[in-house]
């Protein structure tokens, strides 16, 4: 896995064997970044990061601050490998931590993001819980976008503050992009 854009292009990505971990195919991460607005100075927002994959990709296309969450700590420890790894010394906050841990604590000191990023395992039922946390939390700006990549076997709809704007699938994944209404 690499890096696939920006400065950082084609610096290796490295994920531990595990069981716990999907990681986002390149085919999806290059078709995310090319529906999402360019990453010039973009504040990004990385929820159940894993590898840190796409949030490097952010960073690596010019976003100017990423932060990622993370709750395992071998997942925790492989972001901040990947971040060194690819020579990023700046623009980026890891917290290891549950995401409504990370989402209080980002709530807390105002952050607001252009681009949320939700990856959560796998038909887990952690989308709808997600979204909800994010909504009270008001971390989206108000010409943000939020993607969601989830299997084809859940579904992603809008709530109070969110609406579905667009889906694109790939296979047995889907990315559903969100927009405040």
């Amino acid at each position: 896995m690499r890096v696939i854009g920006g400065d950082k292009r084609g610096k290796t990505i490295y994920a531990p064997k595990s069981r716990d971990i999907r990681i986002t195919a390149d085919r999806i991460k290059e078709s995310l970044f090319d529906i999402l607005p360019p990453m010039d100075g973009m504040s990004f927002l990385d929820i159940y990061a894993g590898t840190g994959n796409v949030g490097i990709e952010a960073l690596s296309r010019g976003a100017k601050k990423v932060v990622f969450i993370e709750r395992v700590p071998l997942h925790f420890q492989t972001i901040k490998k990947n971040l060194d790894a690819c020579g990023f010394q700046s623009g980026y906050v890891t917290i290891r931590g549950n995401v409504e841990k990370g989402i209080k604590l980002l709530e807390k000191g105002g952050e607001k993001f252009d681009v949320i990023f939700v990856d959560p395992p796998y038909d887990r039922d952690l989308i709808k819980e997600s979204l909800s946390l994010l909504a009270a939390a008001e971390l989206l700006k108000k010409t943000g976008v939020m993607a969601v990549e989830h299997s084809v076997r859940e579904d992603v709809v809008g709530n109070d503050m969110f609406t579905l704007a667009d889906q694109r699938r790939y296979g047995d994944t889907v990315l559903s992009f969100l927009k405040i209404m």
